[in-house]
């Protein structure tokens, strides 16, 4: 694993600070398709309890309540984008995941959509077909479950030259228990595609600007895009029809936000110019560039490559953090732990014949089931504290539940 500091505005790609290549939204070595023998057929998969036959699962939310998701295409007429053409606006796609009321006969939501899923394996080499790809617990179009008060609501960014699937396991969680989570594709630095038109990539346009600090505004657009959902205004750029009871559901006075690696920067740096941020949480993010500006909102940083080690970027800014703060780091857990990565790398390992070594270098040797488990419980407990006033244990001091997450001074 690669974690050399850069200083590039870029941010850390995956391939800068792991050295590794993407396959399914998990880290893979640029050369994984040679442990097995070039002229050997693929393993046959296992079929999943329960699932599709052979397909990579994710774990089932926890929560009470049923998962529903829409796809949302958003244009920014306030931001012309000449990286995209003269006359173009600032175009993102997003996903929206909530408490579904009811779900019978309505399909499930992929992990990521085929045309870009085939882009990502062709993109690292990666030998797995489309039909090992992963199904989510979100069902597309299913109506808002509405309990007569506004739900709170978390805004997702995800690492570099990845895609706004590749945190599921929290997104769907936290759905599960009440949230709306809205996840967002950087432009120009996703793998991802616009109704009707084609599958973009990551620098696609050497041109375009994929620096942490280009995604800050993208995401205060989102903001807007919630308190217009919140007004009962629909966003979409297309006009497509929403799930009923959407519209008029999401609170905007209880926004949270949340991402991994460079997601975790661009979160960091979002909530210090934007106070409808009530809470953020980093998953390993290196907080470059350097925050010198205070923040006096709860801040959490789980961290694993990218610690609070003296003269780093991550320590300055969590001197600057005046509000509620906590670092926590799990024993065991690398910058994949923190992730999808901790249960779709190693069933797609066993599939392709690597060792439990070479699973433990991609994701670390804290166990899949307990990296699962904290990613489950730790992002929940902190969004129920800070924007539900739900006043847990389990981030007041080291829990016997979980002995592995050690409670950083």
């Amino acid at each position: 694993m690669d974690t050399t500091p850069f200083t590039s505005s870029t941010g850390p790609t995956r391939r800068r600070v792991l050295g590794t290549a993407l396959a399914l939204g998990v880290a893979a070595p640029l050369g994984l398709a040679s442990t097995a023998r070039a002229d050997a057929p693929t393993p046959a998969p296992t079929p999943a309890p329960g699932g599709t036959p052979g397909r990579l699962t994710l774990p089932e939310p926890t929560g009470p309540h049923r998962v529903g998701t829409v796809a949302l295409h958003l244009r920014d007429t306030s931001r012309p984008d000449p990286v995209a053409g003269a006359g173009r606006y600032r175009e993102l796609m997003a996903g929206v995941w909530y408490p579904a009321r009811q779900t019978d006969g309505l399909p499930l939501a992929p992990w990521l959509a085929d045309g870009p899923m085939q882009a990502f394996l062709d993109d690292v080499g990666y030998p797995l077909p489309l039909s090992l790809a992963p199904l989510t617990s979100g069902h597309v179009g299913a109506p808002v479950h509405r309990s007569g008060h506004r739900l709170p609501v978390v805004l997702y960014a995800h690492g570099a030259h990845s895609h706004r699937g590749d945190h599921t396991v929290i997104v769907q969680e936290l759905a599960s228990h009440g949230y709306v989570v809205i996840t967002v594709d950087f432009p120009h630095d996703a793998f991802t595609q616009f109704p009707g038109g084609p599958v973009v990539t990551p620098g696609t346009d050497p041109k375009a600007d994929t620096g942490v600090l280009a995604f800050v505004p993208d995401f205060r657009f989102v903001l807007d895009c919630v308190e217009a959902l919140a007004a009962g205004r629909n966003p979409d750029a297309d006009g497509r029809d929403l799930p009923e009871g959407l519209l008029g559901a999401l609170d905007p006075q209880r926004i949270g936000m949340f991402g991994w690696s460079k997601g975790g920067s661009v979160t960091a740096q979002t909530a210090v110019v934007d106070r409808r941020i009530r809470a953020g949480l980093s998953l390993d993010g290196p907080m470059i560039p350097t925050i010198t500006t205070d923040l006096d909102r709860p801040f959490l940083m789980m961290t694993a490559v990218w610690p609070r080690t003296p003269g780093s970027e991550a320590e300055t800014f969590w001197t600057h953090l005046r509000g509620w703060r906590l670092d926590i780091q799990a024993d065991g857990a690398i910058h994949n732990s923190y992730g999808d990565n901790m249960t779709l790398i190693p069933q797609a390992g066993k599939l392709l014949g690597m060792s439990e070594q070479q699973i433990q270098q991609q994701v670390g040797t804290l166990a899949p089931e307990r990296g699962i488990a904290i990613q489950q419980s730790y992002p929940l407990a902190f969004f129920d504290r800070h924007l539900r006033h739900r006043r847990g244990a389990l981030l007041d001091g080291p829990s016997p539940t979980f002995p592995e997450v050690r409670f950083l001074p």
